[in-house]
């Protein structure tokens, strides 16, 4: 009991440090210099137009024209790097207030968003692995798959020419995995913006660009906001950006990602890029670490209130704890976190901050699952010991907490521990509503350097360390907690 106590004092002082951080989502602003803070949503894996250096900093084409455009008309901004779905659905949900993510202007999306004037036109073209020279033409894709990437201009192309040339789309949520799976050979080829391939192929990504004088004609790109709403917002973007146009800073900017001198990554060895991505890497799994013990620390709270709640006389209460299990245990990590972050704020007109999002969900599923081993734990008891308690006159509440917990917690520590370990690696689902941890953080990397195989090394082996001791550490709790 000494040990979990220590445990629970440790874990508090984590929340109350974990509340006090600033800056727990990673983010890149404008200097201060109006009252208004802008959230703008961007993606973190489209280079040349966004994408994160080495140094950690968001970079390209849309954050140089962003920051260029903030200073220009004296507004501040903060941008939140979420990944391309998941900026379009914050923005749908006013979790933000405009995304540029290299976001095509499209008749669909007009309906739900107001557009800025365009700033960049784009293309569609093909491209395959450098050594892949079978595919010259649309006709050579017949009986093959070709990967693209939802909701970008390669992937309406595709599909509006998948049956004709008798090819299978597969779909890939940012442009990285769309890579790997043409460079696995799992895809033939795969379609997407022309200066995004074209860029990735000067940086070495291991894809070349087919027909690249006869790229499709594509859209154009432009700044959204929500329909109706922040009409201040692209008035000073639409100004800024003619002001850009017409002193050259806008030029100069595409010239600098796109241009005939655009800067080419210096090679770097395999030990080299490792230790170069390591920062980012520990960053991201600090922040895993630390969204999985907050979660665990209010998951134990709910746990301990629906566990005794199932275990308890009133049946009014045991059923309200079983509908809590059954609803959370049922709902996907994944559909429970969109819910809670996109769907509760459109529908309630509000804006839920990413950490509190993130902690709710993983609070809820993991409390699920708490609420079950504390039942079972308890259970697991003999029945024989509370009637033994109760016949000598110990209140049913005082045999409890004196009798039957302190058993049943050596019975519940091992899947504690489990549940530990499944919590640490569900933070990775959250990437998907823009939680910046070590497997987001190994996407990022990637999306610059291209390195699958040694980012995904490292953060698996980043991962089975930290379980590892974790898990050493709480055997070895067991074995203290179980001795005494």
């Amino acid at each position: 009991m000494k040990s979990l106590r220590v445990l629970l004092f440790t874990m508090s002082l984590l929340l109350i440090t974990a509340v006090g951080l600033p800056g727990l989502s990673l983010y890149a602003s404008a200097e201060p210099v109006s009252e208004k803070t802008y959230q703008i949503g961007t993606d973190v894996t489209f280079p040349p137009f966004e994408y994160q250096d080495a140094s950690g900093n968001l970079v390209g084409i849309d954050m140089d024209l962003l920051e260029a455009i903030a200073k220009d008309q004296n507004f501040k901004y903060e941008v939140k790097p979420l990944g391309f779905n998941a900026a379009v659905q914050a923005l749908e949900s006013n979790q933000v207030d405009g995304v540029i993510a290299g976001m095509s202007i499209t008749d669909e999306r007009k309906q739900k968003f107001d557009f800025s004037e365009p700033y960049f036109d784009s293309g569609v073209v093909m491209a395959v692995r450098k050594d892949e020279e079978s595919v010259k033409s649309y006709e050579d894709l017949r009986g093959k798959k070709v990967a693209v990437k939802t909701g970008t201009e390669g992937y309406t192309f595709a599909e509006s020419i998948s049956s004709k040339y008798g090819f299978t789309i597969v779909p890939f949520d940012d442009s990285a995995q769309m890579y790997e799976d043409v460079k696995t050979k799992n895809s033939i080829a795969c379609f997407d913006d022309y200066p995004v391939l074209a860029y990735g192929a000067k940086q070495n990504n291991g894809l070349k660009v087919v027909n690249e004088d006869q790229r499709e004609l594509g859209g154009t790109y432009g700044f959204a906001v929500s329909k109706g709403k922040s009409p201040e917002l692209m008035e000073k973007f639409n100004a800024g950006l003619a002001n850009l146009r017409a002193n050259g800073e806008y030029d100069r900017i595409l010239d600098k990602y796109i241009g005939a001198n655009a800067e080419v990554a210096a090679q770097q060895g395999r030990m080299e890029l490792i230790i170069k991505s390591l920062p980012a890497l520990l960053e991201g799994l600090g922040k895993t670490l630390l969204y999985t013990i907050i979660s665990l620390f209010f998951a134990c709270i709910v746990g301990l209130i629906f566990g005794f709640m199932k275990v308890g006389r009133n049946k009014w209460l045991r059923g309200l704890a079983t509908v809590f299990v059954d609803v959370f245990r049922g709902i996907p990590l994944i559909v429970l976190a969109f819910f809670i972050y996109f769907g509760i704020p459109q529908a309630f007109d509000f804006t839920m901050p990413l950490f509190l999002g993130a902690v709710l969900t993983l609070t809820l599923n993991a409390g699920a699952y708490m609420t079950e081993i504390i039942r079972g734990g308890i259970q697991s008891i003999d029945h024989g010991q509370m009637e033994a308690a109760r016949s000598l006159g110990v209140p049913y509440r005082k045999a409890m907490l004196k009798i039957i917990i302190p058993q049943a917690i050596r019975i519940m520590i091992p899947s504690f521990i489990n549940q530990f370990v499944i919590t640490l690696k569900d933070t990775s689902i959250l990437s998907v509503i823009g939680l910046v941890e070590l497997t987001q953080s190994g996407k990022i990397v990637i999306a610059r350097t291209f390195a699958s195989f040694d980012i995904w090394l490292t953060v698996a082996l980043m991962y089975l360390i930290v379980i590892t001791i974790l898990t050493k550490v709480a055997n070895s709790m067991e074995r203290k907690i179980s001795r005494g």
